[in-house]
């Protein structure tokens, strides 16, 4: 009895001795009862049955993971930004003389290593015309400045890439997401080839020039701007999943609001672009006066290239001129934006990311006249560029609290 129910139910068949049966034929069966037999299997099923099926994720929940996800994303290009930014600013972008994905990821060790990586610098023209009286420990700033910002460019690289690759096995991505997500993903791996594209511009001599090596002010823009539409495609794709959206009435004020608000983001987004520009061509030093440039309003060499639509690319007076045109012009649309928004009927954190997008801006325009009349001094004119960023993602949030709900 206890054997019994031990085995569960089962009963032990002893087959006899002789009565015919062959000696090949003597065996122990285990036999169960029919009953048991179908109550196990049913219990196998349902368990088999409960292995294969996955609750669905709830959709509130895949959102408000990837938005965090992605939020996290554009800090991340935020920071690569930001000391892409200091890089230019101490001069350090063109002491690292070659690109390896994963070799240059150990910088150099010894002694020996430092000097023979100090050594190929040497040879190129930054070191024989700017800095040819420069000590191997000044050289290890410069470098690892550089080697600072391309460990962090590596590190976008997996904020964006294995999350990604874990949400789609998963089921947290949908089909417009996918899209995005690979688009995203495809514009990390660009943003790095163009990194070093842009420094190679530097490396390269140019016989018919005795200006100081710098990278292509092109190739530099071209760097910002790639870098400013991830961040900003990560940034609203990310609000779009955590921020609900307001049920606004479409009056005639809001549609023009709301144009006024897209017209106003594209100001500041070119003033950005101007303002690497500005950068390349070390232009922040040409005039230090303001509102003035020197004693006129209008320089006399503001068009001295020829031909003229070169001057607003490659001539530093231009280039400052334009950029404060541009700051003095999106400064001034903020203010009428903000003016505008006070006539009309806003949820309360829509007039947050008014009053926000209006302080921003007028900091912004302080900071920038600071750095142009103390001679850009790397600190000051740091916070300058990160403020653009900041100015930049608050017009996006307005852009995203004015947007009308599809129907």
């Amino acid at each position: 009895m206890l054997l019994r129910i031990l085995l569960g139910g089962a009963r032990l068949v002893l087959v006899p001795r002789g009565g015919g049966v062959s000696p090949s034929q003597q065996c122990l069966r285990w036999c169960r009862p029919p009953q048991a037999r179908t109550q196990h299997s049913a219990v196998s099923e349902v368990a088999s049955h409960s292995k294969l099926a996955v609750p669905p994720i709830p959709n509130a929940v895949r959102d408000r993971t990837v938005g965090r996800w992605l939020l996290i994303c554009s800090g991340t290009v935020a920071g690569a930004v930001v000391l892409g930014g200091i890089t230019r600013l101490t001069e350090s972008g063109l002491s690292m003389v070659d690109w390896h994905l994963v070799r240059e990821m150990k910088p150099p060790q010894t002694q020996q290593e430092w000097e023979a990586e100090f050594q190929k610098y040497q040879q190129f023209p930054e070191f024989k015309i700017l800095n040819h009286d420069m000590t191997l420990t000044e050289f290890k700033f410069i470098w690892y400045m550089e080697y600072s910002h391309r460990m962090w460019g590596r590190l976008v690289g997996l904020a964006y890439i294995i999350p990604a690759a874990y949400f789609w096995r998963k089921g947290y991505l949908n089909r417009s997401l996918k899209s995005r997500v690979l688009a995203l993903c495809g514009l990390v791996c660009f943003q790095g080839l163009l990194g070093w594209y842009m420094v190679k511009s530097g490396l390269e001599e140019k016989t018919d020039s005795h200006d100081i090596p710098r990278v292509s002010q092109y190739r530099l823009a071209a760097h910002l701007g790639s870098a400013l539409v991830l961040y900003c495609s990560s940034l609203w794709t990310g609000l779009s999943l955590l921020l609900p959206q307001h049920k606004l009435p479409e009056t005639h004020q809001l549609l023009r609001l709301r144009r006024f608000t897209y017209g106003t983001a594209g100001l500041v987004f070119l003033t950005a672009i101007s303002g690497a520009f500005v950068a390349g061509l070390d232009a922040g030093l040409v005039y230090n006066s303001f509102p003035k440039m020197g004693e006129r309003w209008i320089p006399d060499d503001l068009l001295a290239f020829s031909p003229r639509l070169k001057n607003f690319f490659e001539n530093p007076t231009t280039v400052q001129f334009d950029h404060r045109i541009l700051g003095i012009s999106s400064v001034t649309a903020i203010t009428g934006l903000y003016l505008l928004s006070r006539k009309i009927p806003l949820p309360r954190r829509t007039r947050m990311a008014v009053a926000s997008l209006l302080a921003v801006a007028y900091l912004q325009v302080g900071l920038g006249i600071s750095t142009l009349l103390l001679y850009v001094p790397t600190p000051l004119a740091a916070t300058h560029q990160s403020g653009s960023l900041i100015l930049l993602s608050v017009a996006l949030w307005l852009i995203h609290e004015l947007r009308r709900i599809p129907k």
